[in-house]
């Protein structure tokens, strides 16, 4: 496995884009560093891939940053660059969902880790003997090549549908402890908070999403592989790339 992986996000305010722009883009101007970095107001997002040495590098000049300082990026190892080219781009969201009102910036929503949701779906219920569910805020290809079992799936075919889609269900989840997951934690978190917003009070965030998840408790409650925006396609629970699994699956 010759190229390091990594995928972080914060929300953090940041307000000197077109600077910060420029800054990413000459760190890494000569570097093999191939992905994406996203930069908003709302904060940073960034998927990247490249030899370990520089992209180590340029997490430790990044977090130099103190908006940046202790990010932590989710890291996996793949045999071929799974970025075709680099682009550092600034868009109005880091994740799309056409809600302004959602600033996770000011404050995040309550996160269970993973090993606290495996005892959860084990016994059934949360700390309190309440009902657990599992809510996928993924596109729905995304979900057919894995999740977890049981998971509520609204069948969206993009994040700025699920705004809408939980407004339809909203009903079926009271009375329940929701716990919202995807990728690596940023659609959730921003998921989370909509539904919180909206009076649904017993609602998490997975703390990492499903790639955390697999790092720290492997398989248990879930099905399959985990799609990734990249050449890799889809990972397995050892992060290793699986891209045979797209579509293959029976769940």
């Amino acid at each position: 496995m010759n190229f390091l992986n990594i995928a972080a996000y914060r929300f953090v305010s940041l307000t000197d884009l077109p600077t910060l722009h420029s800054a990413i883009c000459q760190r890494l101007e000569g570097s093999e560093i191939k992905g994406t970095v996203l930069l908003a107001e709302e904060g940073i997002n960034l998927f990247l891939a490249g030899e370990s040495n520089e992209v180590n590098g340029f997490m430790t000049w990044l977090c130099g940053d103190s908006r940046f300082k202790g990010l932590e990026a989710k890291e996996s190892w793949s045999e071929t660059q799974p970025f075709k080219k680099r682009l550092v781009k600034i868009k109005p969201e880091i994740i799309r969902m056409n809600h302004p009102a959602i600033q996770p910036a000011s404050g995040r929503a309550p996160a269970v880790d993973a090993s606290t949701l495996k005892r959860w779906l084990d016994q059934g219920h949360d700390d309190q003997g309440q009902a657990v569910v599992t809510l996928d805020t993924r596109n729905a290809f995304e979900a057919d090549c894995g999740t977890f079992t049981g998971a509520i799936d609204w069948r969206i075919d993009k994040f700025t549908e699920f705004p809408d889609a939980f407004k339809a269900h909203q009903a079926e989840l009271q009375g329940k402890t929701v716990v919202s997951f995807c990728t690596g934690g940023i659609r959730c978190e921003k998921a989370a908070l909509l539904m919180r917003e909206a009076g649904l009070t017993d609602v998490f965030q997975l703390d990492g999403g499903i790639l955390t998840y697999f790092e720290q408790v492997g398989q248990a409650h879930y099905n399959g592989g985990c799609f990734v925006f990249d050449e890799r396609r889809v990972v397995d629970v050892a992060l290793s790339p699986r891209p045979e699994l797209v579509g293959s699956l029976d769940l």
